[in-house]
């Protein structure tokens, strides 16, 4: 009986001993060099970005993949192949993974939930299997080159859903169908991997628990609750210490609810004030830190490295000068 509890302890402290996550999401970072873009460290050196990254304490890459992208700058790559070796590169650094299924061939988000050009006039039953075999296929290739993603999403930022129209909330049913053919075909490959569900405004507790309550009720499938939290996009573009405490009382209350862990799994400031954007990102930190019983499992920054100057994008963590700005400094500090 001694040996047993004595297992179950070593087991317990084995799974909340596990890195605190430092993540990026670095989406954008092959057709930032595919462009010519250059990175530098602090020291002004030219240097691969992922061991700038890394050398600020970042322990976590996110990648999006798309069905069937165009080549374009502003919406294109993320393909199969690119996001897998992205992976392998990373996995090569130490770093973990995460991947983000759009089912998109572009941006998937709460303003657009695009079906794929491929999957255009299939019914339901068929669209299930697209799901599936689609999954199935991205997370065969990543077994294959030897990366066992973390964590996968099914589904990035889904208020209202995905895959519209027979994925919209309007018809929780089909929705929860179709993440669970996501959720399964994951499992099929990768049985440890976590599956995550994803909604924006993480300091909004009854939004969260009105999908969750939903997705519980139609029985959805997941491992994790993933949230995004972007001050600046929030009504009236309020600083953070106006919404900070109710992210943290969501990711408690979240934790809580469905005894999942949690995670915030997209976050960004203004690369204009590098000083308020660092001080968000600690407070957002230590918000998942003090979740209950080890289930906050950490935070990644949205595109840190995608600096104004080649995205026109404005919550970067990265300068003018091609190197990263003091907000990313906060992965070292907490």
């Amino acid at each position: 009986m001694k040996k047993i509890l004595i297992a179950l302890l070593l087991a317990a402290a084995s799974a909340h001993g596990a890195p605190f996550v430092k993540g990026a999401d670095v989406g954008w970072l092959a057709q930032m060099e595919a462009s010519g873009y250059k990175f530098y460290n602090s020291q002004g050196r030219e240097e691969d970005c992922l061991h700038i990254l890394k050398d600020y304490g970042i322990n976590t890459i996110r990648l999006r993949t798309w069905v069937d992208p165009s080549s374009d700058r502003a919406s294109g790559h993320n393909s199969k192949d690119e996001t897998v070796a992205m992976a392998v590169r990373a996995q090569q650094m130490g770093m973990r993974i995460m991947l983000n299924f759009h089912y998109s061939d572009s941006w998937a988000d709460p303003q657009q939930q695009r079906k794929p050009a491929a999957w255009a006039g299939h019914d339901f039953p068929q669209l299930l299997r697209d799901v599936h075999d689609y999954t199935y296929d991205v997370m065969l290739a990543l077994k294959q080159a030897g990366v066992t993603p973390e964590w996968v999403q099914v589904g990035n930022e889904t208020p209202t859903g995905m895959i519209y129209p027979e994925g919209h909330t309007d018809n929780w049913p089909q929705l929860a169908q179709l993440i669970n053919q996501g959720y399964a075909a994951i499992k099929a490959v990768s049985p440890t991997s976590k599956v995550v569900l994803h909604v924006d405004r993480g300091n909004d507790r009854q939004r969260f628990r009105n999908w969750f309550d939903q997705a519980t009720a139609h029985g959805a499938k997941y491992d994790v609750i993933g949230m995004s939290y972007y001050p600046y996009w929030l009504d009236g573009r309020p600083d953070y210490t106006a919404s900070i405490d109710d992210l943290g009382a969501n990711l408690a209350d979240m934790a809580a609810r469905y005894g999942k862990e949690v995670m915030v799994v997209e976050v960004g400031g203004e690369d204009s004030r590098p000083q308020n954007t660092y001080d968000m990102l600690v407070a957002v930190q230590r918000k998942v830190r003090a979740v209950p019983d080890h289930k906050g499992l950490g935070v990644i920054y949205w595109e840190p490295q995608g600096a104004r100057s080649w995205s026109h994008y404005e919550l970067s963590a990265w300068g003018a000068d091609g190197r990263p700005t003091k907000a990313l400094e906060a992965f070292r500090a907490d």
